[in-house]
């Protein structure tokens, strides 16, 4: 079941509706039995892997919790630290085998093979478990906040079940901490006109930024990436283009919908994005984009490594670390590896001639805070982080290496303006339904990089004007959003991590 689907369109109503009907005090046990459907109508089996990491990190939960007063404190920070070694040890053992053992197991075949070693691969019939990669990481989250003595351990299993598997956020986030997610499950919510309003707007703009510009952009691109060797190089720059706020929408607006649906349900979840593509910095960019994700490996691996505190060189390695695994928990590929890296790279290139860019900057007298600069350095961040990009969407090293010979060997920056590239759109409507999309996106994004709240400023309009936006963003997704062959709804790109 998606976001986009009719399926949960009668779904939610009736979760919504019946969670506001029956008493308090048992809301949290039908929010539980929604979620649980809700993940089971892709693979009704996978559910049990929830249940695994649920009940490891509960029941380390109370072992460090409960850990004897009459211990020494050497012998009890020695048995808490087994405990949640242990804990890691087993989700990470989960998520390693579904995600990433086929992938470990044929880059070892290729090294043996250049020693002349040959290794047969076991063969496992099994699919990647949606959302597989955000529930372990949440979880996770929660017990090594417990062990840090940063968060109330839960004792009621129930209400730490519906903490990993709340549906709005369960297959592709934000990664939300037990300090603002299980103190708000703790606390009966009711039934608030302004919540529901601003909720189901902000879900209207996520199947806005996911059906209208997402997948409109994903018709137009697709072809191309899949017969990249037939395309001009600038085709491919022009798609690589497109592909950037592609993947933004698409996931902005999963999170949008997530973020609305719990507001509909009284609950609060964190903003995983701000205005990334207005960042006029690298640096600034991560801050911007996927913040559960950045905040999670900053709190639970950055500063465990020492962060910044033991050296600028210790600071750089921790940094790439950090980034390499970040390409990798996005996808069991060299390729995403590699994307990791290439943005580690960019921010250790950037804190080490940042000092240097400053002073040749004042010598050269140019002003920083002027128009003509804001938009140059936000255009060169753009550039980069759409560079990365290719091997991301590549899906492999040598697409990723092939599409860039292309784009060398064809870069030519005026037939981006050919009649030819522009040919990609296949109509004029298509190319001014992405256009306009994409100047509405971001206007939005301008308003919240300035710390407004466009969505409230909204419906604080009289009636009239607030009912011609609704009108005007539901138009929008019937009459130009993009559907699949037959109808059917398309897949969020974050589902496969």
């Amino acid at each position: 079941m998606t976001f986009n689907s009719l399926h949960f369109l009668i779904f939610f109503p009736i979760v919504v509706l019946i969670y506001f009907i029956i008493p308090p005090k048992i809301r949290y046990i039908w929010l539980l039995v929604s979620s649980y459907y809700f993940y089971m109508c892709w693979n009704a089996k996978y559910a049990l892997l929830i249940l695994f990491s649920t009940i490891a990190t509960y029941l380390c939960g109370l072992l460090i919790h409960g850990i004897g007063k009459s211990w020494s404190e050497k012998k009890r920070n020695r048995f808490g630290k087994m405990c949640l070694a242990l804990c890691i040890v087993a989700n990470l053992g989960v998520l390693f085998f579904f995600k990433y053992f086929d992938f470990a197991f044929s880059s070892l075949q290729f090294l043996c093979g250049r020693v002349g070693i040959h290794l047969n691969h076991p063969e496992f019939d099994i699919l990647l478990p949606v959302g597989i990669s955000f529930y372990t990481f949440q979880a996770l989250g929660y017990i090594i906040d417990v062990y840090r003595d940063e968060s109330r351990v839960e004792k009621n299993f129930l209400k730490y079940a519906l903490f990993v598997s709340f549906f709005p956020q369960l297959v592709a986030g934000p990664i939300e901490r037990s300090e603002n997610l299980l103190q708000q499950i703790n606390k009966p919510t009711h039934f608030d006109v302004e919540n529901a309003r601003y909720g189901l707007f902000t879900m209207a703009y996520g199947l806005f930024l996911k059906m209208v510009v997402a997948d409109n952009i994903a018709h137009v691109i697709d072809p191309v990436f899949q017969k990249y060797e037939s395309y001009h190089g600038m085709i491919i720059v022009m798609c690589m283009m497109l592909f950037a706020f592609q993947i933004y929408c698409d996931f902005h607006g999963y999170t949008q919908i997530a973020i609305g649906s719990a507001k509909v349900l009284g609950f609060q979840l964190q903003e995983n994005f701000k205005a990334p593509y207005l960042a006029g910095s690298i640096k600034e960019f991560w801050r911007n984009w996927h913040i559960s994700l950045t905040s999670f490996f900053k709190d639970y691996l950055y500063i465990p490594l020492g962060g910044s505190r033991k050296g600028r060189f210790r600071k750089y390695v921790n940094t790439m670390i950090v980034f390499l695994a970040s390409g990798l928990w996005h996808g069991a590929s060299w390729a995403f590896v590699i994307w990791g890296g290439i943005n580690g790279l960019y921010l250790v290139l950037y804190d080490m001639i940042r000092n240097v860019g400053k002073g040749m900057l004042h010598k050269l007298k140019i002003d920083t805070s002027a128009f003509g600069w804001k938009v140059l350095s936000r255009l060169v961040t753009f550039i980069f982080v759409d560079y990365a990009w290719i091997y991301f969407r590549a899906g492999g090293l040598r697409e990723a290496f092939h599409i860039q010979s292309s784009i060398m060997r064809d870069f030519h920056l005026p037939y981006l303006f050919s009649e030819t590239c522009w040919a990609i759109f296949g109509s004029y409507t298509t190319l001014l339904v992405i256009l306009f999309s994409l100047f509405l996106i971001l206007v939005a994004d301008y308003f919240q990089y300035r710390g407004l709240d466009w969505k409230k400023a909204v419906l604080d309009q009289q009636i009239g004007y607030r009912w011609f936006v609704y009108i005007a963003l539901l138009f929008m997704i019937l009459v130009f959003g993009a559907y699949g062959t037959g109808n059917e709804q398309t897949q969020f790109i974050y589902f496969q991590f």
